[in-house]
């Protein structure tokens, strides 16, 4: 079992943090990396211990106690090469805390109560409950992640706001020669079904002129699942990429479009504002983060009537849409992450020292 950065967190004679990663999407992955390096440019010494994926399961209850079984043996493991023990661990997401074998901070996106509801979620809230009562801090990506917790967790000054940076990947293309395209990992929960259907619409009424509609995250055969038709024309599915490829396509790609049943954040919308996408998009309860800035930018791109904004999208775009997004994006820079982890995490983490 290894960081996810490769580097051993023994490197060093004594962590100041380790960062115990699910890792279970590229959303949490990139989150845990942009940590670790605002930590370290703060000048504390940072490491990762990823969760080894578990085998696939048929339900979310036994999905989440996989994936909580291996967040447990990634921290034990790390703990047993330390010279030392860490000074803090942040566990990254309630159910990387759930089996915890040391009590630390949590830093999560949406906790159980928002989205294990029902019976997906019978064993997952109480214990949640629990952790982040017992959790020494609690570092919500949003204040809206926040609000899903439960009202006891959040009594005191116990929270911190500690957003996901996203920046610029790199230059836009000369021409953005890709009309769409969707980051549709999970599928259902993305609504790729809805995104395939307001596409569809929207290539009846324009025709070829529409382009193509790039789907990256998953593959063909786990789309057909869902009603794409293999082959399907003005489709064309990318699958899992680098990091640095799925980026690249961004910056190709005139629209963004997506339809979550619900979004915990919304990484994937964000790094498209930040590449020169528009976001078109359905509504979405969660605490959805770039639902408010794309409301903002152009709202007639977020409504219930997907296929109404996409081809509003593609056929009647704003001028300056881009350059209000990265306007929009400052304070989810990399440079504000920096100041909050330097002045108000690291000084709170580490204080019992």
């Amino acid at each position: 079992m290894e960081p996810a950065d490769g580097r051993s967190p023994d490197a060093v004679d004594r962590l100041d943090v380790l960062i115990v990663s699910l890792g279970s999407t590229q959303g949490l992955r990139t989150a845990d990396e942009e940590l670790r390096d605002s930590l370290e440019r703060a000048g504390a010494r940072a490491a990762i211990a990823r969760a080894i994926p578990p085998r696939p399961t048929r339900t979310l209850m036994l999905t989440d106690l996989a994936w909580a079984r291996a967040a447990r043996a990634a921290a034990v493991w790390a703990l047993a090469a330390q010279r030392f023990p860490p000074r803090a661990i942040v566990y990254s997401s309630t159910t990387a805390s759930l089996l915890w074998p040391r009590p630390g901070a949590i830093r999560f996106d949406a906790p159980s109560a928002g989205n294990r509801l029902g019976r997906n979620g019978l064993w997952q809230r109480p214990l949640e409950r629990r952790r982040l009562k017992q959790a020494r801090l609690l570092l919500p990506w949003s204040e809206g992640g926040l609000q899903e917790a439960p009202a006891a967790a959040r009594r005191g000054d116990r929270a911190l706001v500690l957003a996901v940076p996203v920046e610029v990947s790199g230059p836009s293309a000369p021409v953005r020669d890709i009309a769409a395209i969707t980051y549709a990992a999970n599928p259902a929960k993305k609504g790729f079904d809805r995104v395939l259907a307001a596409w569809r619409g929207v290539r009846g009424e324009l025709g070829g002129v529409a382009g193509e509609l790039v789907v990256a995250g998953a593959g063909a055969s786990e789309l057909e699942q869902i009603g794409l038709r293999a082959g399907e024309e003005g489709v064309r599915v990318v699958g899992a990429l680098p990091q640095a490829e799925y980026r690249a396509l961004l910056r190709r790609a005139r629209v963004f479009v997506c339809a979550p049943r619900r979004e915990d954040y919304g990484v994937a919308q964000l790094e498209a504002l930040a590449d020169g996408c528009l976001l078109v998009s359905a509504p979405a309860p969660g605490p959805y983060a770039a639902l408010p800035i794309a409301r903002m930018l152009d709202p007639r791109l977020v409504r219930d009537d997907l296929q109404a904004a996409l081809r509003i999208g593609l056929s009647d775009p704003q001028d300056g849409y881009a350059s209000r997004a990265r306007e929009a994006l400052e304070p989810l820079k990399r440079e504000a992450l920096d100041r909050v982890v330097y002045a108000e995490l690291l000084p709170r983490l580490l204080d019992h020292d």
